[in-house]
């Protein structure tokens, strides 16, 4: 008999945490190394059954302390039907590192690092959601909204932030040069290749007078590294 007391849903015990079950070795539970992927990266990929229907969106996200927070419309997205439908979601973040050639294809592999966030959206509350969006705007443009106007009634009206806990989270990571000592010919090449990122000189937009100062928080960008915490230099921007 199904029980209809919804007491009851709260008195069962916590599900198990979930756990990586090929090469789980992989898997971290390290909150630092967490943060830092979620930090070093600007789109994730929110995934949630609408209608029947699994949809996969890719979003840009800001980390604010144990959230990823994101925005969406008012006029009918997604990720705002499914807040306020309690639906499940899940929201996952890879940052590619590099190749490993190994001396077979099948050995060949990749050192990457990601996480799959999995809850229920929320809206921030109304109290919170201006400085979670300013987080959100300068998580993927810094300095920027020191520059520009302020948002439109119209604006903060067309918009909602939504907020997914970091309560269930998976971790899977991998580092380091190919399987050796295998039985290969070693007159092969094996290692690794880098991905190495950067942003490009700004372009001016059609409109913008000639002559135009490059604003300060493009400039800040444009000459590091991109995303945080690589290594490569940008190219000197456009004047």
């Amino acid at each position: 008999m199904i029980s209809t007391d919804p007491t009851v849903d709260e008195a069962l015990p916590p599900a198990p945490p979930r756990r990586i079950r090929r090469l789980p070795d992989r898997e971290t539970v390290d909150r630092f190394a967490l943060h830092e992927l979620l930090d070093s990266e600007l789109v994730g990929h929110l995934a949630v059954v609408a209608g029947g229907v699994p949809v996969v969106v890719p979003m840009g996200y800001a980390r604010v302390g144990e959230h990823i927070v994101l925005h969406g419309s008012t006029g009918g997205g997604f990720a705002l039907r499914a807040a306020s439908a309690r639906t499940p979601v899940a929201f996952a973040v890879t940052a590619l590192d590099g190749l490993v050639y190994a001396r077979s294809l099948f050995d060949s592999s990749m050192n990457y690092r990601s996480a799959t966030v999995q809850g229920v959206l929320e809206e921030v509350p109304q109290g919170e959601a201006d400085a979670a969006l300013l987080a959100l705007s300068e998580r993927l443009m810094p300095g920027r909204s020191a520059e520009v106007r302020g948002m439109r009634r119209k604006e903060v009206a067309a918009t909602r932030v939504l907020r997914l806990a970091l309560d269930d989270v998976v971790m899977k990571q991998r580092s380091g040069g190919p399987s050796e000592g295998d039985g290969e010919d070693h007159a092969t090449w094996a290692g690794v290749v880098p991905l190495e990122r950067r942003w490009g000189a700004p372009i001016a937009s059609g409109l913008t007078p000639e002559g135009t100062p490059v604003p300060d928080s493009v400039l800040a960008l444009a000459t590091r590294a991109s995303p945080p915490g690589t290594l490569d230099e940008a190219s000197e921007p456009a004047a």
